[in-house]
């Protein structure tokens, strides 16, 4: 059956195709066409594959020269030592499985926590659903700034352009109409159908629904295109390096310390195979044990617990590399409305010439007395010059649209206006940042009016007329000056302020010239009673806010003023005839609020700050907003925005309040911190045992570590410790430290220089312990050896401490570090004092033994604590936290 082409057919044939109308289906039939047609959502990626995960646990070049040791090994009869290598690197196995695996699937259910919102008719009247439920025959309304949900036959619509690059690569946004075409076209020449996935970048229109799903366009793309090959994040390509210079140092200290090893037993007892391949076990383990081969997995835990506490901070990450740039931002960016205030707007004041009337209410509650009666005409162009809507829903007045328009629409429920069914809009000029006004065409009683309203400067200098007493003036210059001063003054209390105009219309294109004006509507949105506290939490984190709004600059001072924003003001108009210099200059002298700016402006400013070397977060909501968002290192989309603009961020609010993205920022340090720990953890344990055979191996000492005793080592004292961390709270001073380089190591300079230090410590309390219990003598080698392996694990553990320490958090404050050295203690005590001991060569401590063990470790805590103290503590203090 040859499908039904709908660019070809008129709009009400379409509606006929599929037994619906302007009004929409009905909520029931919404629900039988679900049954028929599935939902509105594109098929996923290929589901997680276990077994996929469970055998990438063994891609690893070290791993597969220690699979190939093992079978080696077994050929030459060494099984003992070969199957408990095995059975330990199975249980390293399933750790890392298990670890990736949920760590998979938590990132997969963050991924269908976004979803797409629509305006649908249903039952008549207008509601907004999650797109998922649209289906064929449905009346969608979209407005600038929306993603289309499904593909559309457009019924109606008014200065219609569509962002299509998504699906067809072509940049330019494309015009579109509701007139039928009947010869064949391309998708990109289908002017009159709307394709999922493209954006709205002007206008408004109304569309019944035609496909959904994989049978959309970009679903049959998408049902084309085989699963993508996942990219690393910038983070696990910089822990990739680091693991791979760390595996070449390892590499190198093992081959020395099989080739001397293996020459000393030759010199010593002649050839012997058994002797080589142990000394190759002793190497390879050594390698193993060195590399960090559990951090990708304890990283991928780490970020997505991290990703998890930010949702419940209502900041949804769209990419996991943003959060490690979060603990580099110095200078936050942030829009006025909705961000710092509450973007509930309310009109407070009402103006015509020499009238002022003040009007009672808050929020969208279409109730409130005016305290005198004014033009009625300045409602009413407030009205219909508007693209919001009003309606009741669960006992709660709600909008859709712009909160300045829907505040326009409740001023004039409350002076007694409900007249936009009556009048019917022809024809409409968007709103847009440059000209700063929006006008419609309407035709009411058989009368055509212009209608206009926008910022009041742009308003009067297209006005030639005002109405005074319903009377039409000549618009002199006093009187504009007076009109502005009115706008001024109350722009100074934090007010937004609207003006108003009118002409009649006597055919030809519309324009916005030669108008009448009417009056002013100032309103306000007030600050957010949390923002405050937030701007001075950042300020101590060395973190600059700057306000950049679209707001008149005496109302933009004002919010900035409230809520803790200091330093010099600039408007669009002033930032547009500095040069790049000046610009720059500003910054440098605290210029902190930019007023009446225009989408390059927030490019520009932003463009300037990063060439300063700051790692700058930037807010938005508009389409126009976009471009600035993907400039600036971190892209912060409210949540109340429009998709384009959360599609072009990093992250996306779901609560548009300021305090989010300072508690966002407070999240990445923190989730960066524990990374840093888990890294930490991992390479000092291992610098430990790499420097203990080591210099053994210098020294012509015995052995003080066998290949299965240090595989042993890493199994109990790495994986659970290190997962622990991905949950250690947050250190007090957080907060309080300058923000870090964005080109920083993993690893600074001071923390490399204290887990080697620490290792350097742990190397000489374990070689002394080895010699004084009788390492050199082949009769008490066992002893030696296993006092040596049981003070690596005490030491190791010791660390988990010593570096919270480093990052003040609290001693008691996490219960799974406790449980996780409590387990390994308690496994490794079962090895010690079960039959297990002997496949591991080791024999059972007694009292005395555990005594010294214990001074042991008293002395290496002891030696820890005074370099800690004395050197590392005091250098830090002198640094920058994060300094490199």
């Amino acid at each position: 059956m040859k499908e039904v082409e709908f660019y070809k057919e008129e709009a009400g044939q379409v509606l006929k195709y599929f037994h619906t109308s302007k009004e929409g289906l009905t909520n029931e039939e919404a629900k039988k066409r679900i049954k028929d047609y599935g939902f509105n959502e594109l098929e996923t990626k290929s589901k997680i594959n276990p077994f996929k995960i469970f055998i990438s646990q063994f891609k690893s070049f070290i791993i597969y020269i220690l699979l190939f040791a093992v079978v080696f090994s077994i050929l030459i009869g060494e099984y003992v030592d070969s199957v408990v290598i095995l059975i330990i690197l199975l249980l390293n196995a399933l750790i890392g499985f298990f670890q990736e695996l949920n760590a998979n699937r938590s990132l997969e259910a963050l991924k269908k926590i976004t979803t797409l919102d629509a305006v649908v008719m249903r039952g008549k009247e207008l509601h907004k659903i999650d797109s998922k439920f649209l289906v064929p025959g449905d009346i969608v309304h979209l407005e600038a700034g929306d993603k289309v949900p499904a593909d559309m036959r457009i019924i109606e619509s008014t200065r219609l352009r569509v962002d299509e690059s998504a699906l067809t690569g072509e940049s330019m946004p494309v015009t579109k109409n509701n007139f039928v075409i009947h010869t064949e076209r391309q998708i990109g020449d289908r002017h009159n159908m709307l394709f999922s996935s493209t954006s709205i970048v002007s206008g408004n229109v109304r569309a019944v629904v035609v496909r959904t799903g994989m049978e959309t366009e970009i679903g049959k793309i998408t049902s084309m295109i085989k699963t993508a090959k996942i990219e690393q994040t910038p983070l696990q390509r910089k822990l990739d390096k680091f693991g791979k210079e760390m595996g070449y140092i390892v590499i190198v200290i093992s081959i020395i310390v099989f080739l001397a090893s293996f020459m000393k037993n030759v010199l010593h007892e002649g050839f012997s195979l058994p002797a080589m391949v142990g000394f190759m076990f002793i190497a390879l383990s050594l390698a193993v044990a060195a590399v960090p081969t559990a951090l990708p997995a304890v990283v991928t835990i780490a970020l997505s617990i991290g990703v998890k506490r930010l949702l419940k901070k209502k900041s949804l990450v769209k990419n996991l590399s943003s959060v490690e740039t979060l603990g580099s931002c110095d200078v936050i960016c942030t829009d006025k409305t909705g961000t710092l205030t509450r973007n509930e707007m309310t009109v407070k004041i009402a103006w015509t010439w020499n009238k002022e009337a003040y009007i009672d209410g808050t929020g969208y509650l279409p109730q409130g007395k005016i305290s005198k009666k004014l033009e009625p005409m300045l409602y009413k162009i407030g009205l219909l010059c508007n693209n919001a809507s009003l309606y009741h829903e669960n006992d709660k007045w709600k909008i859709t649209g712009d909160p300045t328009e829907a505040a326009l629409i409740v001023s004039a429920r409350k002076a007694g206006l409900d007249i936009s069914n009556k009048v019917k809009v022809l024809d409409e000029i968007p709103f847009d940042s440059e000209r700063k006004m929006m006008s419609v065409l309407v035709k009411d009683k058989g009368k055509e009016t212009v209608m206009t309203k926008g910022a009041p400067g742009k308003i009067v200098s297209v006005c030639t007329h005002i109405l005074i007493d319903g009377k039409k003036k000549k618009f002199t210059e006093e009187m504009k000056k007076t009109v502005l001063a009115h706008n001024n003054v109350y722009a100074e209390k934090a007010m937004r302020v609207l003006a108003f105009a009118y002409k009649e219309h006597s055919g030809g294109k519309l324009s916005e010239n030669n108008m009448t004006f009417i009056g002013l509507q100032a309103m306000i949105d007030p600050p957010r009673k949390e923002v405050s506290a937030s701007i001075e939490k950042a300020k101590k984190a060395g973190i600059r806010v700057i306000m950049i709004t679209g707001d008149n600059i005496q109302t933009a001072k004002a919010i900035a003023e409230k809520v803790g924003i200091g330093g010099n003001a600039i408007s669009g108009e002033e930032l547009g005839k500095m040069s790049d210099a000046m610009l720059e200059k500003a910054l440098k002298e605290d210029t902190n609020i930019f007023a009446r700016v225009i989408p390059e402006h927030k490019q520009r400013i932003i463009r300037l700050l990063q060439k300063m070397e700051h790692t700058v977060a930037m807010t938005g909501d508009g389409v126009n907003d976009a471009p600035a968002l993907r400039k600036a290192n971190i892209g912060i989309a409210v949540g109340s925005g429009t998709e384009v603009a959360k599609e072009a961020s990093d992250f996306v609010l779901l609560d548009d309040g300021f305090s989010h993205i300072v508690n966002a920022v407070e999240e990445g340090r923190g989730i960066y911190d524990n990374i840093q720990k888990s890294i930490m953890l991992l390479l000092s344990g291992n610098i430990g045992e790499v420097l203990i055979i080591f210099l053994a191996v210098l020294l012509g000492m015995n052995l003080p570590l066998t290949a299965i005793l240090l595989l042993w080592i890493n199994l109990i004292t790495d994986g659970a410790p290190a997962l622990a961390y991905a949950v250690d709270p947050y250190g007090k001073d957080i907060m309080e430290r300058k923000p870090k380089p964005h080109g920083e190591r993993i690893l600074p300079k001071a923390k490399m220089k204290l887990i080697f230090i620490l290792g350097m410590i742990g190397t000489f309390v374990a070689l002394s312990l080895f010699h004084l219990t009788g390492g050199e003598s082949v009769n008490t080698l066992m002893r030696a050896q296993t006092f040596v392996f049981n003070f690596v694990v005490l030491y190791e553990l010791m660390l988990v401490f010593i570096i919270r320490k480093d990052y003040k958090v609290r001693f008691f404050s996490n219960k799974w570090v406790w449980s996780a050295v409590l387990l390994s203690i308690a496994l490794q005590a079962l090895l010690m004092y079960t039959p297990l001991n002997i496949p591991f060569g080791v024999i059972p401590l007694s009292l005395n033994d555990i005594g010294i063990l214990a001074f042991s470790g008293l002395v290496f805590y002891t030696l820890s604590m005074g370099y800690y103290h004395l050197i590392h503590r005091k250098h830090s203090e002198n640094l920058q936290f994060f300094s490199d």
